[in-house]
């Protein structure tokens, strides 16, 4: 090793750098306190021998400056001294000394000190080696979460969270702690929510959130109902995460036409349903986590309740109820229960929650391993259009085509085609722009003919809350005996001077609903009841709305135009 020695007296430091050289060290020497923090500067030693009383600059403030130019860097001083005085060696240690060699010198001791110190040099220096390892691979994982990111951000963007009755907290970087939050308008109408929690921390829970974005929003903008959502996320995560991963999460679905929510929890704390008139419902786990279960043995039940204005549905991570206080007592989900309880008229449920939340904790800012969520419900009447942007050069020349979709039997249970027949239409750049409208016609349409005509139940029903239920039960129950029976489709497209006309004929193998009172009257209902809007919503969207034979078939003529030059798309 490289080694200082710092002694003012001649004899002393030959005899004592003439041992050290026979050890086989490379000895530097001073001759006083400030040539030796001189030489230190230059030299960079590995250790460094000290006299205690030296002229000019003593060992004391020497060994003070070496050490803060050392920094870091683990670079023993050893005082050489012949002060006997606990009292003058507890200085030395204090001016940053780490040992003693007392004079007259011993080599047996002089050579156990440099070799344990070389020891400890040796294990310092691999410790630091270690160190910068872990900071250069720490940053550069802290560049690739946020490459991932960045990219996240672009599959998953926000969707309609920013909507005004949903209201939510989520880490900033929330997918990197397991935990995702995903929101989209379906093209008729309606609100679908995924929240989810995966196993893990950092990317590779990102590897199982992308394709759960993916398949969430584009499913949701192609009209794909939460039943068909979960299936094929249940699916793509079991074929793609390993064995002992997967993603705890809830889905639900509020339906503002038909005054329904239907939610899946797999896993997740209880949601809650917190209705105006002061009820609470509870919304537990009733179903295993996503990507575990095999596609032949997963189970897409949801639970249908009926819904309100001014309901609200309550979702959470188990990070909520998990938060702790100082003490490290959980909030619990007792807790979370006693303020949905505990709810005054005009108390929001986000606000009342986070409130306790920060106060049992004590911070202003929750934890970032949670995700709290919260729909306040709408039953409106009116239609979102849901617009896609398409550029100016799409938007010219569409053809005259004619098609005919025919589902019959068995798969009138276990198939929902209106993804495809919207897939169909929007295959006309210009009907892209109207794709809320024409997958509000065909879903009207479709539910009209499968569960008026084909199934025979009565809107009546849903009137009540107790009917919304039966209506449901029944639904189910008749769906398995479909045989003999179908719903077919005719849609022809033709073009017109900077406009097109678009028109669906629907008929079933049912009775026709003519002879069924009030099974789809055609006046408009209130917001207040359960069902009856049907034909209003297609007349108001429809430019011609026509009954055909025994009531069994209704023809829908649907124009649209290109929008004036120069417009722009919002």
């Amino acid at each position: 090793m490289n080694l200082l020695i710092a002694e003012d007296s001649h004899g002393d430091r030959m005899i004592l750098a003439t041992l050290l050289r026979r050890l086989g060290h490379q000895v530097y020497e001073a001759s006083d306190g400030l040539e030796a923090v001189a030489m230190f500067v230059k030299l960079e030693p590995d250790i460094v021998l000290m006299d205690a009383l030296m002229p000019t600059m003593s060992g004391m403030d020497a060994a003070r400056r070496i050490k803060a130019l050392a920094g870091t860097r683990f670079v023993p001083v050893i005082f050489i001294t012949s002060l006997a005085s606990e009292r003058e060696q507890a200085r030395c240690l204090e001016a940053g000394g780490d040992d003693f060699l007392l004079k007259p010198y011993s080599r047996v001791i002089l050579e156990a000190k440099i070799s344990a110190y070389s020891r400890m040099l040796n294990l310092h220096r691999s410790v630091m080696q270690q160190r910068d390892q872990i900071r250069t691979q720490n940053e550069q994982m802290l560049s690739e979460q946020r490459l991932a990111r960045r990219v996240f951000d672009n599959v998953a963007h926000t969707g309609c969270l920013d909507a005004s009755n949903i209201r939510y907290h989520a880490s900033p970087l929330s997918i990197f702690n397991g935990d995702v939050l995903f929101a989209a308008e379906r093209p008729g109408g309606g609100t679908l929510i995924f929240m989810g929690d995966f196993t893990g921390h950092g990317l590779p829970a990102a590897i199982g959130a992308m394709p759960v974005a993916e398949v969430f929003y584009g499913m949701a903008a192609k009209g794909f109902g939460a039943a068909d959502l979960l299936t094929e996320i249940n699916q793509k995560l079991r074929n793609i995460l390993p064995v002992g991963m997967f993603c705890c999460g809830a889905l639900f679905e509020a339906d503002g036409k038909q005054g329904s929510i239907r939610v899946w929890n797999g896993g997740l704390p209880d949601g809650w349903l917190v209705r105006a008139n002061g009820e609470r419902v509870a919304i537990p786990s009733m179903h295993l986590p996503l990507g575990v279960q095999p596609p032949e043995r997963f189970d897409v039940t949801m639970e249908l309740f009926p819904a309100a204005t001014g309901d609200y549905v309550v979702l959470m991570t188990d990070g909520f109820p998990e938060s702790c206080d100082a003490q490290g007592e959980r909030f619990g989900e007792d807790s979370v229960r006693q303020v949905l309880e505990g709810l005054d008229a005009g108390d929001h449920p986000f606000d009342a929650l986070m409130a306790r939340l920060q106060a049992f904790t004590g911070h202003p800012d929750p934890a970032d391993d949670m995700t709290l969520c919260c729909l306040e419900v709408g039953i409106g009447g009116g239609v979102t259009d849901v617009a896609e942007s398409t550029p100016e050069s799409a938007l010219s020349g569409s053809g005259s085509w004619h098609c005919v979709y025919e589902v019959r039997d068995r798969a009138l249970a276990d198939f929902n085609p209106l993804p495809l027949l919207l897939h169909i239409c929007m295959e006309v750049p210009g009907l892209r722009r109207k794709s809320g409208d024409v997958y509000t016609i065909l879903s009207e349409l479709y539910s009209n003919a499968l569960e008026h005509g084909v199934l025979k139940l009565s809107s009546e029903w849903k009137k009540t809350a107790e009917g919304f239920s039966l209506y449901y039960e029944e639904r189910m129950r008749r769906l398995s005996d479909t045989q003999g029976h179908y719903v077919r489709f005719t849609l022809d497209h033709e073009p017109r001077v900077e406009a097109g006309r678009l028109r669906i004929r629907c008929e079933d193998s049912g009775q026709g609903f003519e002879r069924q009172e009030n099974t789809m009257g055609a006046r408009a209902a209130s917001v207040h009841e359960y069902a009856g809007r049907g034909m209003g919503i297609l007349k108001r969207l429809a430019k011609e709305v026509s009954i055909c034979g025994s009531g069994n078939c209704i023809e829908i003529v649907y124009d649209w135009e290109f929008p004036a030059q120069g417009a722009t798309s919002q």
